[in-house]
């Protein structure tokens, strides 16, 4: 294993982070145990495993030398292996619980420690001695939700997957660019510019006449919460397939009627409450998901809270999201992330803390979808029966949604600022009933 110097959207997560906003992602996975030992039994597993998988061996340090052999990487950081690497000081087994999302929103409270390879596994045996559960994080700079499923899967059990080729892998780059690109480099650059142009105009038209809800921004305590919900992925087909559409509009239609719901619920209200929801888009195909280095951009859309029409949400989510996919996801608002590629390590650096703390200015609301594999996943042959993704709560932010699918069922992860947001089980509510209201209102 060799050192790498991180992507420019892996430095920014790298340097964003702040002990009351930690960068990492999570995945709370439930699963139906054989026996009441099979908690101790599955913690054993992962350890023995984790050693032998090179990209959780990998620690992140940070490059200060100036004159050093990559002088461009000066105020960056390197991806590189851990010399000291103990896969027990990343995987703790934990004393039994009756709810593993209580101990899940406390556990994603607390840093990554970064001086060790940015990733833990905790694993919940259940009190009732038939389930158990096991939270994995990794740190943003680590993996982006690909990486992070790829890493995961190394640790669980063996799955059988149809063989594919490897891909060839791109030449390293070197410091100075090849002369004979230079023709191609300057076109790039001139397009770059152009796009960034694009993006900034875009993001200062977005803030424009934007009503949210200060039930959805939260002073940073550094407290989470987290709930679950799982629906029947068959009643989210039968919506489709009578409102048009694809999948993903109809799940972030329930996110909307959702929050509606909960706003209205709370006493808080929701007329006028249009909340800018960015829709994370990754940039890799699943076939590349090995290589490092996070490919992310994003869509930004006006969450339509305020009607009180069910199909009416759904129509124009879909009309948004039809837009966004037709600009495509290297231009518009939520594409901010993409400008990470034309700042200099050092100026990411810098800015880090600044860029976390202007999140808020940005959006109001993370809805972001995690691939899962359609095969079933077991750990020391204990089946998995649901999967929560858990995204990072930004500065200034009240909640994040989560959501996969896996094996026919639709499972929401949220995450909390747990004093913004103490009624969280009532919105994981509301997500529920807003599917039986979308199936009432299309006659399915």
């Amino acid at each position: 294993m060799t050192s790498d110097l991180l992507a420019p959207l892996d430095l920014a997560f790298w340097n964003i982070e702040s002990a009351e906003h930690p960068m990492h992602l999570g995945a709370l996975g439930v699963f139906s145990a054989h026996s009441p030992t099979a908690g101790a039994h599955a913690a054993d597993l992962l350890a023995a495993r984790a050693a032998a998988v090179p990209g959780l061996r990998m620690r992140i340090r940070d490059v200060w030398q100036p004159f050093s052999f990559r002088p461009l990487a000066f105020g960056g950081a390197t991806r590189e292996p851990d010399p000291g690497f103990d896969p027990l000081h990343h995987v703790r087994l934990h004393a039994p619980t009756a709810d593993f999302h209580a101990v899940a929103g406390r556990l994603m409270e607390r840093p990554l420690q970064r001086g060790r390879p940015p990733w833990e596994a905790h694993v919940l045996p259940g009190e009732d001695g038939v389930s158990f559960a096991v939270l994995f994080k990794f740190h943003h700079a680590l993996a982006d939700g690909l990486r992070a499923l790829t890493l995961a899967a190394a640790v669980l059990d063996p799955m059988d997957l149809p063989e594919r080729r490897p891909r060839p892998q791109e030449p390293r780059r070197g410091v100075l660019p090849d002369v004979r690109r230079l023709p191609e480099l300057v076109r790039g650059a001139v397009s770059d510019a152009g796009r960034a142009l694009d993006i900034g105009a875009s993001l200062a038209v977005s803030g424009l006449g934007v009503r949210s809800s200060a039930a959805l921004a939260a002073e940073p305590t550094g407290r989470r919460r987290t709930a679950g919900v799982v629906i029947d992925l068959d009643d989210v087909h039968r919506v489709r397939k009578s409102e048009g559409g694809t999948v993903n509009d109809v799940l972030i239609a329930v996110v909307a009627g959702a929050l509606r719901r909960w706003l209205d619920e709370r006493g808080d209200g929701s007329e006028g409450v249009r909340p800018r929801a960015l829709i994370p888009v990754s940039k890799r195909r699943p076939r590349t998901a090995t290589p490092q280095g996070n490919r992310l951009s994003g869509y930004l859309i006006r969450l339509p809270v305020d009607d009180p029409d069910p199909l009416g949400r759904l129509g124009t989510v879909r009309a948004a999201m039809d837009r966004n996919k037709d600009a495509g996801p290297n231009r518009g608002a939520g594409a901010v992330a993409l400008l990470a590629d034309h700042v200099p390590p050092l100026g990411l650096r810098l800015g880090g803390p600044l860029a976390g703390q202007a999140a808020r200015l940005w959006f109001d609301i993370l809805v972001t979808s995690v691939p899962l594999p359609s095969i079933g996943l077991k750990l020391g042959g204990n089946p998995v029966t649901e999967v929560y993704p858990l995204a990072p709560l930004a500065r200034g932010q009240a909640l994040a949604v989560a959501v996969s699918t896996y094996r026919g069922h639709v499972h929401y992860g949220l995450v909390a600022d747990a004093k913004a947001v103490p009624d969280l089980d009532r919105l994981a509510a509301a997500l529920t009933a807003e599917v039986e209201t979308l199936i009432t209102a299309c006659g399915s």
